[in-house]
C-alpha cells in the first residue's frame, strides 16, 4: 500500500453561488466513501488567512519559498490506477481537476 496525494489548487474552483452546496455535499459524499472503504489517512484545506513561513534550523522564520493552496486529501490505496480512480472521483465532486502525487517510501519514516 502506498500513500498519495490528491489536491487542487484555490484558483482552478471556479463556482458560482448556486454550485458551492451542491459540490460541498459531493465532495463530502467522496471523502466519506474514502473513510468507509478504509483509505482515507487526512484531508483538508489549506488556511489561506495565515501566511506560510520557511523554517530554519535555529528557528528563524522567512517567507515561504512556494505557493501551496486549496483542498488535498492523503489516501492509502494499492496501486497507482486505484489512486486514478479515487483522484477522478474526487474531481468529479469538486466540480475541478485534482492533482496526483505518490509519497515516496521511506521506512525510518
Amino acid at each position: 500500500m502506498d500513500h498519495y496525494l490528491i489536491s487542487f489548487p484555490s484558483a482552478s474552483m471556479v463556482l458560482t453561488d448556486e454550485e458551492f452546496p451542491d459540490v460541498v455535499r459531493d465532495s463530502h459524499a467522496v471523502i466519506e466513501e474514502a473513510k468507509a472503504a478504509g483509505v482515507y489517512v487526512f484531508g483538508g484545506g489549506i488556511d489561506e488567512s495565515v501566511d506560510p513561513v520557511l523554517v530554519h534550523a535555529d528557528g528563524a522564520t522567512s517567507p515561504a519559498t512556494t505557493h501551496l493552496d486549496g483542498g488535498f486529501c492523503v489516501l492509502r490505496l494499492g496501486s497507482r490506477e486505484e489512486a486514478e480512480s479515487w483522484a477522478a472521483r474526487i474531481a468529479q465532486g469538486c466540480r475541478t481537476p485534482q492533482e496526483l502525487r505518490a509519497f515516496q517510501y521511506d521506512p525510518a519514516s
